[in-house]
């Protein structure tokens, strides 16, 4: 992310190893959590609740992306080291 530097200045502030390095590296856990949130807003708990109470099985297409997702968080926990974009959409399956 880049920011204008308002204080009498045109330049543009650009993202340096010291401010890089200082981030907390990326756990294993917090890949976990991206893909738990991704499944949330994907509603799959509704989907496997209504597929035991009622019989009716999960569609296909939720169940092939709930696979991806969690295909996805796997490779992504087993990179080292974890990028820090890993929330980034471009390692994630596209939800239509």
């Amino acid at each position: 992310m880049r920011f204008a530097v308002i204080s009498g200045s045109r330049e543009w502030t650009e993202a340096t190893p010291e401010r890089i390095s200082a981030q907390r590296p990326v756990d294993v856990e917090d890949v976990h959590f991206e893909a738990r949130r991704r499944l949330k807003s994907l509603k799959i708990e509704e989907w496997r609740v209504r597929e035991f109470v009622t019989g009716t099985p999960m569609p296909d297409s939720i169940r092939h992306i709930a696979a991806q997702i969690e295909f996805a968080a796997q490779a992504i926990g087993r990179l080292s080291p974890i990028p820090l974009d890993y929330a980034d959409d471009v390692y994630w399956p596209r939800v239509w």
